[in-house]
């Protein structure tokens, strides 16, 4: 069964395979009943590279890095970025998603093919 579902912009499942597939490149990024974040490259960005500060003063209105962080993460097979976070620093990266694997193939098997009738 090499069914795949869409499950986010950048993300799809292949049910079969049981894996996480970037939906541009096709490319596998690890265990669908893992998080798909392992299987990215991720970039700890300086929130201040993304908002500068508008003037030189205590407060200029760009976000304290010892206060917050931002990382990005990338398809390693297209450079797609999938997710971005803004977490404060030493928070642990969050896991955003986690199905019900079986449910989904339950589902998906039960669905009649696209052109198919439903009878």
């Amino acid at each position: 069964m090499t069914t795949r579902v869409r499950i986010t912009e950048y993300l799809d499942i292949d049910l079969g395979a049981e894996r996480w597939v970037c939906r541009v490149c096709d490319h596998e990024l690890g265990p669908a009943r893992e998080d798909y974040k392992r299987g990215l490259l991720l970039y700890d960005r300086d929130p201040r590279d993304i908002y500068p500060a508008r003037f030189e003063a205590e407060h200029s209105f760009a976000p304290d890095p010892a206060w917050c962080r931002i990382v990005e993460f990338y398809c390693p097979g297209c450079g797609t970025q999938v997710e971005t976070e803004y977490l404060p620093p030493g928070h642990p990266l969050t896991r955003d998603i986690e199905l019900d694997i079986d449910a989904l193939r339950a589902g998906a098997e039960g669905r009649p093919e696209p052109g198919e009738d439903a009878a």
